[in-house]
């Protein structure tokens, strides 16, 4: 329910008024509403604080209800309106959408939009923009404290929301598993007397009730993010696999990205530390990777199987080269046409991974990386625009970073939607 104290529940009660008072006018004025907002019954500041919350909303063609972008400091948040004013009750789950490099808040503008239309009662969401552009290579460390601090600030803004979930974008998807360490809280369970013997068990085993930001952590969603860095064979595309080239590339990728470049790339030291990325598989003193990951309900990668030149296939999807799905094993979706395949790994399956390599000790970086990232289950789906006419910008069209250049991707956010933990 709305705190009647809250700033929301003032913005939702104008809004309500607002409604009420709506007149249709001619289509030349207020093009992107198509209606006109009366003053008459309102204060200064009572109008003051509509324009403020329906500033860059649009109306739904079928009449239903406006979807509102609230801008803020460092990106936007967007809720259906009309269906809090009309049921007196804010989306509880908060949906942080995070850019990748050289990005900002408008790529996620498709996916903000599809997830507020299918789910307007459920959830609210924030597009991140605390790294974009050039920001972007600063470093995953700095922009996941940025996106730490981002994160913090809109969960003051909105005390209604109870829930979290993080749908992150390439490079975005480090700086979300940075960020959300740094959020990472963990709470003793309460226990009561009359607790079953298998429930003591259990409460032994799990003895935190864990929280993002103070919240319940529930999806953590990855599109086309290398999470094993970009230096391993194939993992960046374009380069074709020739090792003199991906070498090549390690030792320049911070002359174009910065910080982040040697982060992509492993070669970065910071104080005769080991690279960052191999950090961020394991826990430490100070920010609990692995710990932070667990405590989502869910942990899902998707991945381009071909035509992203950008990311490969294994280090979006989290897997030795030798465990991508053979070509013959991908299969047709009707209703997600480009998802190809889909993995959901169990608690016992990683187990029997992990134990199955426990003798091995001749682990290169990036079979630490695997070992440490698959030390929690994770979703992988496999997407492939083989056949559509954007497969040459399949990194973007995944997320449909625009619609009119990456519309096929439409289906892969839809099956995003569909399957989201709620």
């Amino acid at each position: 329910m709305i705190s009647a104290n809250s700033p929301l529940a003032t913005a939702v009660s104008a809004l309500a008024t607002a409604k009420s008072n709506l007149a249709p006018i001619p289509p030349r004025g207020y093009r992107n509403l198509g209606f006109r907002l009366s003053s008459q019954r309102f204060g200064p500041s009572e109008m003051d604080l509509v324009r403020k919350v329906t500033r860059g909303c649009f109306g739904d063609r079928a009449g239903k209800g406006w979807m509102v972008e609230v801008e803020s400091m460092g990106g936007e948040d967007v809720f259906d309106a009309v269906v809090a004013a009309e049921a007196k009750v804010f989306p509880e789950h908060l949906v942080i959408m995070v850019n990748g490099i050289v990005g900002s808040a408008a790529d996620w503008k498709y996916g903000a939009e599809q997830f507020v239309k299918k789910l307007p009662d459920k959830v609210i969401v924030h597009r991140s923009e605390c790294n974009y552009s050039t920001l972007t290579f600063n470093g995953v460390d700095l922009m996941g404290e940025r996106l730490a601090d981002e994160v913090l600030a809109v969960v003051k803004r909105w005390p209604e929301v109870r829930k979290i979930s993080f749908v992150a974008h390439s490079l975005g998807g480090l700086v979300a598993r940075y960020a959300v360490a740094r959020l990472y809280e963990p709470f003793p369970k309460m226990e009561s007397s009359g607790l079953s013997v298998n429930h003591s068990v259990q409460s032994l085993e799990q003895p935190y009730e864990d929280r993002i930001a103070g919240l319940e952590p529930m999806n953590f969603i990855t599109f086309a993010t290398p999470h094993l860095g970009s230096r391993g064979h194939k993992q960046l595309p374009f380069l074709c696999g020739l090792p003199f080239l991906e070498k090549r590339a390690s030792q320049t990728a911070h002359w174009i990205a910065g910080r982040s470049g040697k982060h992509l790339f492993l070669t970065d030291s910071d104080d005769g530390r080991p690279p960052l990325l191999l950090q961020m598989v394991n826990d430490s003193d100070d920010l609990k990777f692995i710990s932070a990951l667990r405590s989502f309900k869910r942990r899902v990668a998707y991945a381009n199987a071909n035509y992203d030149h950008v990311v490969g296939w294994g280090t979006s999807s989290i897997r030795r080269q030798d465990e991508l799905p053979k070509i013959n094993h991908l299969v047709k979706d009707e209703k997600y046409p480009h998802i190809v395949y889909i993995e959901r790994e169990t608690t016992d399956d990683f187990h029997n991974k992990a134990s199955s390599i426990a003798g091995d000790q001749t682990t290169d970086i990036e079979e630490e990386m695997i070992q440490g990232l698959t030390q929690v289950p994770w979703e992988r789906v496999d997407v492939s625009f083989h056949k559509s006419r954007q497969r040459y910008v399949a990194h973007n069209t995944i997320q449909v970073k625009s619609y009119w250049l990456n519309s096929d991707g439409a289906d892969v956010v839809f099956h995003m939607i569909d399957n989201f933990l709620l």
